[in-house]
């Protein structure tokens, strides 16, 4: 991607200074990143390669503030005590401005407690739970991806659709799991108050027995299946409810299911004619959206998954939000972030004053196998704005608003 093109994708109305000559010199202003990058390296590695996509991109048009950009990578090992002894160290030791970060719900959750805690801004990059920016938000933390509520708002809009009158729901046993079942049948009975929920599993994150899990959801008979696992639970749930028959004549609306990172691995046992989130990079050519794909390609010679995309816009994020603060300080970052509007490779995003949840979209479409691989077809972006609840209903969400 070239100077002028990233200039506009990256930042839009958001200027960068020319770098004088002595600037290099210039100590650079440092990120936190906190990740689980070997215990979740397939989404992690990614993520962190469209991170340094985007710093590399920085860097070459002038740095911010007049600075360079520097992120200082730690792994956590998907342990929330780990991270947060990590952040201590970061804002402590390692002279960050700011945290970003985590895949993990109850790990993003230990750090934005933290953050509230000691008042230093955390962009919650990747984290899905609501209580994030709702029940448990603060004022220091903001969130760049588009959160369960919404992608299960955009599931459920599209179940409302069919003749299905009978759910069931399997979702991994922890925050972001409950949120995501809960904000699918909040919204589903909201649009087809017939619904019923006749069978609810709860398998353990990452020790899922698909083969019983599958066998109780036969039983329940359900018209349809929402599906919220992820990863290895996902590829075990696919295998083994493929051989039972589980998906005849079912319509499974799977959340997170069509990322690459957990589509690509199943090759052609990929599941056909789920309705699921994802991201279609192979299908993404014009445009800011094409840009970015193009420009990650040339670089990494290997194509973009759902992560790459968010470390991508998490840099942008952080880089608009120093501009228009025009200050490293922790107050003014703070206040730069809330109602930040910026373009990105996914369209304008605006990071919303009353939660602090960003307004980025998620692609909906339909499984399919195409040359051996799983991909989605039919599929649309859907703007995460469309997806959020009213401000009334967010400072019910919210109690410190």
């Amino acid at each position: 991607m070239k100077r002028k093109t990233f200039l506009k994708g990256m930042l839009g109305a958001v200027a960068l200074a020319a770098m004088p000559l002595g600037a290099v010199a210039q100590e650079a202003i440092k990120i936190g990143e906190i990740n689980h990058y070997k215990r979740m390296a397939a989404f992690a590695e990614p993520y962190k390669m469209g991170i340094e996509l985007a710093l590399e991109q920085v860097n070459e048009a002038g740095g911010v503030l007049d600075r360079p950009l520097e992120f200082i990578f730690r792994d956590d090992q998907g342990e929330p005590g780990e991270a947060v002894k990590i952040a201590e160290e970061l804002m402590t030791r390692d002279g960050t401005v700011m945290l970003t970060g985590t895949i993990l719900s109850n790990v993003g959750l230990a750090i934005a407690s933290l953050a509230g805690q000691r008042g230093y801004v955390y962009l919650a990059s990747e984290p899905l739970a609501d209580s994030l920016v709702w029940a448990s938000g603060n004022d220091y933390t903001f969130r760049l991806r588009s959160s369960t509520y919404m992608q299960a708002a955009m599931l459920a809009e599209e179940a409302a659709k069919t003749d299905a009158v009978k759910f069931a729901t399997i979702a991994p046993n922890y925050a972001y799991g409950k949120d995501a079942v809960a904000a699918f049948k909040e919204n589903l009975l909201r649009l087809k108050p017939e619904a019923e929920f006749v069978a609810e599993q709860w398998p353990a994150l990452f020790n899922i027995d698909a083969g019983a899990e599958a066998q109780a959801l036969e039983r329940a008979k359900p018209d349809a299946i929402y599906n919220v696992t992820f990863g290895p639970d996902l590829a075990k749930l696919v295998r083994e409810g493929g051989d039972r028959g589980l998906f005849d004549g079912r319509t499974v609306f799977g959340l997170l299911s069509g990322e690459p990172e957990y589509l690509d691995p199943l090759g052609d046992e990929a599941p056909e004619g789920w309705i699921v989130t994802g991201y279609p990079w192979y299908d993404l050519n014009e445009g800011a959206a094409g840009e970015f794909v193009s420009a990650y390609q040339e670089r990494w010679d290997d194509y973009p998954r759902l992560g790459s995309i968010v470390g991508y816009m998490t840099v942008q994020s952080i880089v608009a939000a120093l501009e228009k603060a025009g200050s490293t300080e922790t107050d003014a970052i703070r206040e730069a972030f809330k109602d930040l509007t910026l373009d990105t490779p996914m369209g304008e995003i605006t990071y919303r004053a009353i939660d602090h949840q960003s307004t980025m979209g998620a692609y909906v479409g339909t499984t399919t196998v195409r040359d051996g691989k799983g991909v989605m077809v039919d599929w649309a972006y859907k703007d995460g704005a469309d997806f959020l609840p009213s401000d009334e209903e967010v400072r019910k969400l919210r109690p410190a608003n």
